[in-house]
């Protein structure tokens, strides 16, 4: 059996879909890296809802799948990009988020770390700034997760001077009880954390965030890079303090960046790990045994799929993470809190679907072929 694709020039292409998966299953803890995949919410498709107003999520569905993620040994991110956090998912809804996966962590032991940003204000002053993390701050740390400090669109907004965010981030990192991890997500992720630290000029801004995390090394357990440069990952990598680690966000170079050189390697968290997820733990326990071609082998072919629903606008990647888990038989539907399944073309969507097929990602890839030919005939593509 074959299907036609449409492809980005409104042409029909022939495709032969898989007949079985890929053969992987859940083992061993993950030991040589340690790897978080940042988590999509699945939305209650039978809420009467509008794009702007509160998201409505499917409780069960969404954490049947952070379950998933940790049966194969991953942390989850919980309540970061991936989520839609700003992109469809309020402070309010993020909450509940965070209660509820922390929760759902603590019952089956599972690894997580949640956002902490200040998006229950659209702007203010540093202090405001400051209070509006706290509070989400106070609320990760209640919840027993792990706190991610995410990069705020406010405080790119108050902020005056590299100062600023050396006195808004020390005075956070003093009061927090853990270790946190923090997270510099460029402007390709959002354009409105564009000249975060202080800077557009990358360099300038690297020094701030190194001056940021050496004030306080006691504090971080590591930062989340999403930058999309290797090789400015790397230099900073190498630049950091003895025990603060590197999280790799970059969806674009993650095989060599986890891989490492003699120097030293990038740990994980990572929106592509989300329909990656049992390629990628299976690829990190190929590498526990110090196989490092043997990652590369099952990693590297993943990078164009990850290319594809990472491209430009990169933000709008999050349709295509969703697709995805709607193609695997992980939702039962393709809707998205504020309405953000229109975020990509049919074309893109059938790109998607092709190269995560050749993978073998699919469970079950009749069912996910099915799924693409509803969308197809929806779209008004007919054999």
């Amino acid at each position: 059996m074959t299907i036609e694709l449409p492809d980005a020039r409104g042409r029909l292409r022939t495709y032969e879909p898989r007949t079985e998966p890929l053969a992987l299953t859940t083992g061993a803890p993950l030991t040589s890296r340690t790897v978080f995949s940042a988590a999509h919410v699945v939305a209650d498709p039978y809420a009467d809802t509008t794009p702007d107003s509160p998201a409505a999520v499917d409780w069960d569905a969404t954490l049947a799948f952070r379950r998933h993620l940790w049966s194969h040994g991953l942390g989850v991110a919980e309540a970061m990009d991936t989520a839609q956090r700003g992109m469809g998912l309020d402070w309010a809804g993020a909450a509940e988020l965070i209660r509820r996966s922390a929760a759902e962590a603590k019952a089956v032991g599972g690894r997580i770390a949640c956002g902490v940003g200040t998006d229950q204000i659209a702007s203010g002053t540093l202090a405001e700034v400051r209070a509006a993390y706290e509070e989400q701050l106070a609320l990760v740390e209640e919840s027993g997760a792990q706190a991610i400090l995410m990069a705020s669109r406010a405080l790119a907004s108050a902020a005056k001077s590299p100062d600023d965010y050396l006195e808004v981030y020390g005075h956070l990192l003093r009061q927090a009880a853990e270790p946190v991890i923090l997270h510099w997500l460029g402007p390709m992720f959002d354009p409105a954390l564009e000249g975060y630290w202080g800077s557009s000029d990358l360099d300038a801004a690297t020094d701030t965030f190194l001056e940021v995390i050496a004030a306080h090394p006691d504090k971080i357990d590591g930062i989340k890079v999403s930058l999309l440069d290797a090789g400015r990952e790397v230099a900073l990598r190498r630049r950091l303090p003895q025990g603060v680690r590197c999280y790799t966000g970059d969806d674009f170079h993650y095989p060599e960046l986890i891989a490492g050189d003699e120097q030293g390697f990038s740990h994980a968290l990572l929106g592509i790990f989300d329909p990656l997820g049992p390629l990628a733990a299976e690829a990190v326990r190929v590498l526990d045994t110090g196989n490092t071609d043997g990652f590369r082998a099952l990693l590297d072919p993943t990078v164009e799929l990850s290319r594809h629903l990472f491209q430009a606008p990169t933000r709008f990647y999050k349709t295509g993470v969703v697709f995805l888990a709607w193609l695997a038989g992980h939702q039962s539907h393709f809707a998205m809190v504020g309405g953000l399944q229109s975020a990509r073309s049919l074309p893109h969507l059938a790109r998607a679907y092709e190269l995560a097929d050749g993978l073998g990602l699919f469970p079950d890839p009749k069912l996910a072929e099915d799924r693409m030919r509803t969308l197809l005939h929806l779209y008004g593509v007919t054999p």
